[in-house]
């Protein structure tokens, strides 16, 4: 596995032109918890950071399937919800996700509602979502062709295993784009996932 860093301007430098050079405010702290959120959300992405996330998306892929299998369709989609707030930069605007098994006109889920309808179905306006996260998986397998590091962006692309409660095993080629929110937290901006080529 390959790890790029590449070297970017000064901190100072990315902070937008807004924030340099303008008047202290009339409430000082105010202005302070403005700028720590800034500071948070300019800090670098770590590959510690990125191989926790990912590690976090596929725990959280595993509980909705045993929340599924446990307590039923509206707890898995509950949870569900919970994972796609915290885990995807729906609130920071579009995501760029690419589900492994869906088709046009809905090939992209650039909304949360698209996104929560892939991992658990039963959506009217997404027909074709039979819910991939409730397919009974329990484990799962990451192996990393490579990681982008840029600043407080980065990018990850290779091998996500997935495991079902029978043994049975799915790889997928999957390349995933984090950004950090003004929480400080990395939020999933690209996810692209497709079946491996197979030659006829």
């Amino acid at each position: 596995m390959k790890t790029f860093n590449l070297k970017t301007l000064a901190f100072a430098a990315a902070l937008p032109a807004a924030l340099i050079g303008t008047p202290a405010l009339a409430n000082e702290p105010a202005a302070k918890g403005a700028s720590s959120m800034t500071a948070a959300a300019q800090a670098p992405i770590t590959e510690a950071e990125v191989r926790a996330a990912q590690q976090a998306w596929g725990n959280a892929l595993v509980a909705i399937a045993t929340e599924y299998d446990t307590k039923g369709f509206a707890a898995a989609k509950q949870l569900a919800e919970q994972v796609v707030d915290s885990a995807y930069g729906y609130q920071m605007g579009p995501v760029l996700f690419k589900p492994t098994l869906a088709a046009a006109p809905q090939t992209f889920r650039t909304e949360r509602e698209g996104a929560i309808a892939y991992f658990v179905g039963g959506n009217p306006r997404f027909k074709g979502d039979s819910g991939f996260a409730i397919k009974g998986w329990r484990s799962f397998e990451i192996d990393n062709a490579a990681i982008l590091l840029k600043g407080n962006t980065a990018i990850s692309m290779g091998n996500v295993t997935v495991i079902d409660a029978k043994g049975n095993r799915t790889t997928v080629d999957k390349t995933w784009g984090y950004s950090r929110g003004n929480d400080g937290k990395l939020r999933i901006v690209l996810h692209h996932s497709s079946l491996p080529y197979q030659a006829n």
